[in-house]
């Protein structure tokens, strides 16, 4: 029976996760709907805002709320308004239905982001629980792979880039449709609910703040890097849009291998010294990409940014559970709630770019960001170690 429910259940549920990587497409949209809509560096940079700020609104509420309707129903309410957002181009696209796409995208994006992971708990053992986790993170990352694709290609051959949406409608309500038609045994629902003030409590503490401003950091240098790279290439390069563009599928396949790379190397070096390492690479690739001109050495170093960064998330993650085992749930929804920082950032790079004439400010937001988080890498073995266990 349980082998039946494993076999049946455990696919629609990853597929779930290609889903998540939508929240993705904002990088490569934000270059076509400046030119369409002919936005400043300002105005395009609160659109990938639009999508983020709702981790920080949304996770602790949807987590309680996850409580009471169970982790299905939640994960198909997240699917539902990905499918809504992805329908409001093909009926009409304008600037304000651009904004409202990626809010509806933002919202269902945070929901998949705080439910999915629970429900795959429902259907894989605590021994497999981990790696079939990496799996949907590996999932995910192939859709964010394919979205410049995608809307590369039907920019090319149709003119019209917002024409992809037909695509993501698609494999949306298939998502949808193919959940909604597995059962799935959750079991019997808690009856204790996260709570607000206490997570945002935890605060408080000097560790969790560290790691808490990590998160905001490594999300924020993630979206940053899928905005500007294709930017890059256009200032940098001359490279047309439509070129440009596969700069983000650069980043997020080096972003897929290197999550393979972190993977096996956490198997082997200890999470420190791994975070240290990586974050001092993506630090002197940063401040190297501030001044190449070259598509060959902006591609490269674009591509050894992602390839340093792309396991940093789950490090700074694993490190504050670690901190206060007690308090996994809390800290759960405080470290998704970080996520929101990839809304923080892109308005501070447009504000950045316009005030310095050229892609550098914004490049060095990106820098800074990398530097905190070469700081929290020194700053964490300290503190982290003194927390018992």
């Amino acid at each position: 029976m349980q082998k039946k429910q494993y076999s049946s259940a455990l696919f629609p549920i990853l597929f779930g996760f290609f889903i998540m990587g939508f929240c993705d497409l904002v990088g490569i949209s934000v270059t076509y709907a400046q030119l369409q809509f002919n936005w400043s560096e300002t105005q395009a940079g609160f659109l990938p805002s639009m999508v983020f700020l709702w981790f920080f609104i949304l996770s602790i509420p949807v987590a309680m709320a996850m409580d009471s309707i169970g982790r299905k129903k939640m994960v198909l309410a997240g699917l539902l308004i990905t499918l809504i957002a992805t329908l409001i181009p093909i009926i009409q696209f304008t600037e304000v239905t651009c904004y409202i796409t990626f809010v509806l995208l933002g919202i269902g994006n945070t929901i998949l982001q705080v439910a999915l992971n629970p429900l795959l708990t429902n259907v894989v053992s605590g021994r497999q629980l981990t790696s079939f986790i990496t799996l949907g993170q590996f999932v995910k990352a192939i859709s964010s792979f394919t979205g410049p694709l995608i809307v590369g290609y039907f920019s090319l051959k149709y003119g019209s880039w917002e024409k992809s949406f037909y695509v993501y409608t698609a494999v949306t309500l298939l998502s949808m449709l193919w959940l909604l038609a597995t059962k799935i045994n959750e079991g019997a629902k808690s009856n204790k609910t996260a709570n607000m003030g206490k997570t945002f409590s935890l605060l408080k503490d000097n560790n969790t703040l560290l790691a808490f401003g990590g998160i905001l950091c490594i999300v924020g240098l993630d979206v940053g890097m899928n905005t500007v790279t294709p930017k890059l290439l256009i200032e940098r390069a001359g490279l047309a849009v439509e070129a440009a563009t596969y700069g983000s599928s650069y980043y997020f396949a080096a972003r897929t291998i290197g999550t393979v790379l972190g993977v096996l190397l956490l198997r082997k070096v200890s999470e420190i010294i791994f975070f240290k390492v990586n974050m001092l690479v993506v630090v002197l690739s940063l401040a190297i990409l501030l001044f190449v001109k070259q598509q060959e050495l902006i591609l490269f170093f674009v591509c050894v940014t992602a390839v340093g960064s792309s396991s940093i998330f789950a490090v700074i993650y694993t490190l504050a559970i670690k901190s206060r085992p007690l308090l996994v749930n809390e800290i759960s929804g405080l470290m998704i709630t970080g996520v929101a920082g990839g809304a923080l950032l892109p308005p501070l790079m447009g504000f950045a770019t316009d005030v310095a004439g050229s892609l550098q400010g914004a490049v060095a937001v990106i820098l800074f960001c990398g530097l905190y988080l070469l700081y929290t890498s020194f700053k964490l073995k300290n503190n982290f170690s003194e927390v018992s266990v």
